[in-house]
């Protein structure tokens, strides 16, 4: 018999078809508090992206929960010591996402010196003011970028 899998939030298609032949996936939407303490006993394994917050609540009715895994860097949507407490299990991707991170802030980098939103908005309004929007030349430029954590190292 294959373990149980309560998955809560959006999780991509192709991750899901990873998990199938492993084990009984049920899908849902992201539930309440309330929906998650009756949803969760007889789950083995619960999969949750940022929008469900598992309590200590929805622990206490998780008779069979083994663990919870979080697609994604952060864990603050559980609570760990409850999840201690009642032996189970909590995972994350802590690397799920560094690299698309470091990209966004450099696309929106480029785009705050080039004025693209205020340009783009201007443009569907039909009010293009092309002096408004000249931006700034990178070229020759330095930058300093300062991080903290994986994004930033």
């Amino acid at each position: 018999m294959l373990p149980k899998v309560l998955v809560c939030d959006h999780i991509h298609p192709s991750a899901l078809d990873v998990l199938r032949p492993l084990a009984e996936v049920v899908e849902s939407p992201p539930l309440s508090e309330a929906e998650l303490c009756e949803r969760l006993p007889g789950f083995e394994a619960l999969l949750v992206r940022s929008q469900t917050k598992v309590t200590a609540a929805a622990l206490e009715k998780a008779d069979a929960l083994r663990i919870i895994a979080r697609a994604g860097v952060g864990v603050d949507n559980i609570d760990l010591a409850a999840a201690t407490r009642k032996g189970v299990m909590v995972v994350n991707s802590p690397e799920g996402n560094t690299i698309a991170a470091a990209e966004h802030t450099l696309a929106l980098m480029f785009a705050l010196a080039r004025h693209v939103p205020a340009a783009d908005q201007a443009l569907k309004a039909n009010q293009w003011r092309r002096n408004d929007f000249m931006g700034a030349e990178l070229y020759q430029k330095t930058l300093g970028i300062v991080g903290l954590g994986k994004i930033g190292s």
